[in-house]
């Protein structure tokens, strides 16, 4: 009987009434469905010898704890989630089932003494991966890469075959998942399940390099690499060049998993202004003989807590002190939700919000691949990173330029776990990237818990960075200082500030959300009606209007020792209509030019 059941679940599930899609964006048609997001996957380590999965998969959509015995329902483009548009399914999983998946494929790389890694940009959120039948791991994570390696269960011949399966809790589970819920409405969104960020297959040596970060020791023009080397032998070393154009501007050999400091002659800072790159080279060595040489690079920046003459702390880059302002960024698309259509469409985002004159992005309870962190890298766009949120349901009380007065939530073992794991996981993967400048562990007391704990936690794995422990939610106090270096609140619309008497002497004063206009556009809106902003209007010139009284407001409070702002937020996200631009980004609600020329001001 069970079989039964399970072939007409299947057949029903085969069924695929025309997609239509809600919104479209500029580059929706022009997704290749075969081979989307071709892209190299992994900017910050590059490896010639490569395959990308992305494409046409098998799915299945099956009650939890069933197998597809009875075959698939369709096709599937990876990486798009399946309740996506893109996906060409464009259906609900929900946690009282699963997602399936399975692709056969033809392997082009060459496995003479060679290691194949099958990596994952993302999957959301417990994915298991069989291949040729064996299954080869379990991850658990919605927002960090893995990867396994495969070697040994690769068939004979090139023909192989990856099946993959996915559960995901949505807003049932105490996991991280963001915006994400079962039933969207108001500021909360779609749920998104399964493989959203690019497949791919690599070939290493036995001996190769895993990993790598570097940091800026600013006073002494020194570059610190830390490659990563996994299956090391003792007589191995590494060997890291810098170079600059054509010119090599440092070097540096030493041993395998230990830092390596290169004096750069005649460093040149990374900035907004001046976003200089460096190309990096590291050379795997065994005696003479060269292992293996990757591509990296690696900018010369420092960002830090430091006093200005008027008593105030404030946020330092290279040695100077820079007033930080940037929209609120969820990176949700209306063809794709998680995943952008294409890489013209994630770099899309970073250009317009540069050219509306503003220095920064705070990236909201959301983790991008890799490759939107490497062009805000190259464009010189500094990042505030957030941890996705979940696990919620404590107390948060909004007091406006005092300090917060709430609970922190206790959590589960399991779910402190999972945050835990998780966090840790992003921060290693992602403090490669220079133009990532404040950590927030956590947003609104959403899920917020042991809040010095986490930030020491985060401290302890990067201590390069600056630490917004809860952006706009309760501060945990040491003394007479907030925990983390930063003390933010959260006010909507009009700006404010958290009070200087109290906090100008040890911490850095922000405002993390403010703005929420909103103006919906008849036919750039998710729904036709009952759309959503903090403060709505109805026409451009309106909102034009009230913003630009919210950027003369803002203004006023850097002298007093404001140190940054976010505005939410870059674009209209389903119901919510608060963004500079439209759901689908064809419309910017106020002229770039015009934003540009109001946000002068504050950098002055």
């Amino acid at each position: 009987m069970r079989q039964v059941l399970l072939f007409f679940f299947a057949l029903f599930s085969q069924w695929s009434f025309s997609q239509t899609a809600r919104l479209t964006t500029p580059w929706t048609d022009q997704v290749n469905a075969q081979a989307p997001l071709p892209e190299y996957p992994r900017p910050q380590l590059v490896r010639s010898n490569w395959q990308n999965l992305n494409g046409q998969w098998d799915y299945a959509i099956l009650p939890k704890g069933s197998l597809p015995e009875t075959g698939f329902a369709g096709k599937i483009t990876v990486p798009f989630p399946v309740e996506s548009f893109l996906s060409g399914v464009q259906k609900t999983v929900g946690p009282e089932n699963e997602l399936w998946y399975e692709k056969t494929f033809e392997l082009i790389l060459d496995r003479r003494e060679k290691r194949i890694l099958l990596h994952f940009g993302a999957s959301d959120w417990e994915t298991e991966v069989w291949v040729n039948g064996v299954s080869i791991g379990k991850h658990q994570g919605g927002f960090d890469a893995f990867s396994f390696d495969i070697t040994n269960q690769l068939a004979k011949g090139k023909t192989q075959k990856i099946r993959v399966r996915v559960w995901d809790p949505s807003d049932s589970g105490p996991q991280p998942r963001g915006k994400q819920v079962k039933d969207p409405k108001g500021i909360w969104y779609t749920p998104v399940t399964g493989i959203w960020q690019t497949v791919w297959l690599e070939n290493v040596p036995e001996s190769h390099i895993s990993s790598s970060y570097s940091n800026t020791d600013w006073e002494n023009g020194i570059q610190v690499f830390y490659p990563a080397v996994t299956g090391a032998k003792a007589v191995q070393e590494v060997e890291v060049l810098v170079k600059d154009g054509a010119a090599i501007v440092g070097t540096f050999k030493g041993k395998i998993n230990a830092p390596l400091p290169v004096k750069l002659a005649n460093p040149k800072a990374w900035s907004p202004d001046s976003p200089h790159l460096y190309e990096v080279v590291f050379r795997l060595l065994e005696g003479k003989k060269v292992i293996e040489e990757v591509k990296s690079y690696a900018a010369y920046r420092d960002i830090r807590m430091a006093k200005t003459p008027d008593g105030f702390q404030r946020m330092f880059l290279n040695g100077k002190p820079l007033f930080q302002y940037g929209p609120l960024d969820q990176g949700w698309w209306p063809d794709g939700l998680y995943t952008a259509p294409t890489d013209e469409a994630l770099l899309f985002d970073i250009v317009k919000t540069q050219e509306m004159g503003f220095n920064m992005i705070r990236k909201h309870v959301k983790v991008e691949p890799a490759r939107w962190y490497y062009h805000a890298d190259r464009l010189g766009m500094l990042v505030w990173q957030d941890m996705p949120s979940g696990d919620m349901g404590n107390r948060w009380e909004v007091r406006p330029g005092v300090i917060r007065e709430g609970v922190e939530k206790v959590r589960t073992a399991e779910s402190e776990a999972i945050f835990k794991t998780e966090w840790k996981e992003i921060i290693n993967e992602f403090k490669f990237f220079p133009s990532i400048v404040v950590w927030v562990p956590f947003n609104e007391a959403w899920g917020q818990f042991k809040t010095g704990e986490i930030t020491k936690m985060t401290r302890d794995l990067d201590p390069s960075r600056l630490i917004n422990s809860a952006s706009g939610g309760n501060f945990e106090m040491e003394g007479s200082t907030v925990v983390g270096d930063i003390l933010d609140l959260h006010n909507y619309p009009d700006p404010v500030m958290p009070d200087p008497k109290i906090f100008g002497e040890n911490s850095i004063m922000v405002l993390g959300e403010f703005g929420g206009l909103g103006l919906p556009l008849e036919g750039h809106t998710w729904q036709q009606k009952d759309n959503w902003g903090y403060q709505s209007f109805t026409t451009a010139e309106e909102l034009k209007a009230r913003y630009s009284i919210l950027i003369d407001d803002l203004a006023k409070y850097i002298p007093r020792g404001l140190a940054a702002a976010v505005y939410t937020q870059t674009t209209d996200v389903e119901i919510e209509t608060n963004g500079l631009m439209t759901y689908d980004r064809q419309i910017i609600k106020i002229a770039v030019e015009e934003l540009r020329k109001m946000h002068e001001k504050l950098y002055k």
